[in-house]
């Protein structure tokens, strides 16, 4: 399994977090330090966090563990459903059902009641009318929607792992109310402390989403002994913004992944350390 460097992160621009005035103080060791307005994440420490979570997420498969994949906003819904497939994990990438994990017994049936409505064959249909069955019909294809990702799901899983704990943040509270532990990737404006296991990084690009939630999938398939070099075609990754969150980082026309940019921090980070 290929080791995340230094480099990658920097290219996928990971270290940019939000605004100052957004930030979160209990974020504080994870910041590296402030550029134009902006607070610049110590990806030596995104890397140790990595390193942290891989392990956690083989110890969980070794012992025949389940993972919840966990990532609804826009930029991580593709993302998600691809790499968790990858590694026959569950997922979910649309809107977190309150009770999804504390009220699970009603979520199952819900998903028994889908599972019925699928049957081929099945004589639920037989003397309907057809508006009865037009109801039906949009009732299945909404509890599909809801359930896709968790629709062989029996029992509760042993983790999570999340993009963006501030934005999932009901996910997580459920989570900590069943002791569940968490994973996930969390930025300036978030209280890390309030996951297992943080990643510090840029929770809005989607090429940071990607090389993250990759890795651990990876380590998915590691504990299963299988290889990480069968992937998928990777999502089509367009950073195309979906963030007005890097407002004085957008002023310059991008999000500073240019070849030049980068050696301009690296030359800053340099300096710093001095």
């Amino acid at each position: 399994m290929t080791e995340v460097k230094f480099e990658d992160l920097l290219g996928t621009g990971a270290h940019f977090g939000h605004v100052t005035r957004k930030w979160d103080p209990n974020f504080k060791p994870y910041i590296l330090l402030e550029k134009n307005g902006v607070h610049i994440i110590n990806l030596e420490s995104t890397i140790e966090s990595i390193h942290k979570a891989k392990s956690f997420v083989k110890d969980i498969v070794g012992k025949n563990g389940e993972i919840l994949f966990v990532g609804t906003k826009k930029q991580a819904k593709d993302i998600i459903q691809q790499e968790a497939d990858r590694c026959s994990m569950f997922y979910i990438v649309e809107r977190w059902l309150g009770g999804t994990l504390t009220n699970f017994s009603t979520i199952k049936k819900s998903i028994k009641r889908l599972k019925m409505l699928e049957k081929e064959g099945s004589n639920l249909y037989e003397n309907m009318t057809k508006k009865e069955t037009q109801m039906l019909n949009r009732e299945k294809v909404k509890l599909a929607d809801q359930h896709r990702g968790i629709k062989d799901m029996r029992r509760l899983p042993d983790a999570l792992i999340v993009v963006d704990a501030q934005y999932e943040d009901t996910a997580i509270k459920e989570a900590k109310r069943l002791e569940i532990p968490v994973v996930s990737i969390v930025d300036s404006n978030t209280n890390p402390k309030k996951v297992d296991y943080p990643i510090p990084a840029n929770d809005d690009s989607m090429r940071t989403i990607q090389l993250i939630i990759s890795t651990l999938a990876d380590s998915v398939n590691e504990a299963r002994g299988k290889s990480s070099d069968d992937k998928t075609d990777s999502v089509q990754v367009k950073d195309n913004g979906g963030t007005p969150k890097k407002e004085l980082i957008n002023q310059s026309g991008s999000e500073k992944t240019e070849k030049s940019e980068v050696q301009e921090l690296n030359d800053d980070l340099t300096l710093e350390e001095e």
